[in-house]
């Protein structure tokens, strides 16, 4: 008769479920990285099916952006050893292997930015919170807005400009009091940054299926840069930004304490 597997020694190999270990070079997650290294065996990151990610907010777009340019997208179970932790659950390593089981399955699905320069390059570049538009200099930019091919807004003059979408709008979007979407909304936010004209435009909701186009007016004089999360493009004349439907990304949450449950908390936030 085969021994019984030993449960306590089952509960530690993650490697068996095929689970890796990815942290952040900081120094709070490298200890916690050291310290689940010693109580659980890993499967190799670059083969494993699910990922858990130590860090902060940062370092989880990171790794998901990392997944979204190898073209192989895996769940991401993050835990906070960073500063904010929106997108990361609470730092635990007790019953590590039971948390990812019972966890709750998010889907999110990126923007795609695709930004022509003055030089005539075009950059294409995935945003999973935002896409945004700022001013490179002291002068204020001069943005045309088109939806869908239609001039919505012949001219904007602010500081900048983005669209978020439901998972990045409690960040940037929120700072620049733009509205917090549910994450099942099929929505985006378009939302000024320090618009000086028109003075009273507090942004628009628009559906995820349109294309939003900026184009940039006096671009030599007032450059712009055009930024996709952590992914920037200075001197830009035009960007064109939708909802990437080819691609998603699935994070894993405690069921307790899910990502759409923070979203809707944050409008009765003080």
């Amino acid at each position: 008769m085969p021994a019984e597997r030993n449960p306590i020694a089952a509960e530690r190999d993650l490697a068996a479920a095929g689970i890796g270990l990815v942290a952040s070079p900081t120094s709070a997650a490298s200890a916690a990285e050291a310290m689940l290294r010693r109580r659980y065996r890993w499967a190799e990151a670059s083969t494993a099916e699910t990922l858990v990610a130590l860090g902060g907010d940062g370092f989880m777009l990171s790794t998901l952006h990392d997944m979204l340019e190898n073209g192989a997208p895996k769940p991401v179970f993050g835990m906070n050893r960073g500063t904010v932790g929106f997108l990361m659950n609470e730092w635990r390593i007790d019953q590590l292997a039971a948390r990812i089981n019972a966890a709750k399955r998010i889907t999110v699905t990126p923007l795609d930015m695709r930004a022509t320069t003055v030089s005539g390059e075009t950059l294409s570049h995935p945003a999973i919170n935002e896409v945004s538009l700022l001013r490179e200099t002291r002068q204020t930019a001069k943005l045309e807005l088109s939806v869908n091919g239609r001039v919505v807004m012949p001219e904007l003059v602010a500081d900048g400009v983005l669209v978020a979408t439901p998972a990045g709008s409690t960040a940037y979007n929120l700072s620049a009091n733009g509205p917090i979407l549910p994450l099942a909304a099929r929505m985006l936010a378009l939302t000024p940054i320090s618009a000086f004209r028109p003075r009273r435009w507090s942004g628009a909701i628009l559906p995820d299926d349109v294309t939003v186009r900026f184009r940039v007016l006096e671009a030599a004089n007032r450059p712009v840069s055009a930024v996709a999360d952590q992914f920037e493009v200075r001197d830009v004349v035009s960007v064109d930004v939708k909802l990437d439907r080819t691609r998603s990304l699935t994070l894993l949450f405690d069921p307790e304490h899910a990502l759409d449950e923070r979203i809707a908390m944050e409008q009765f936030a003080s």
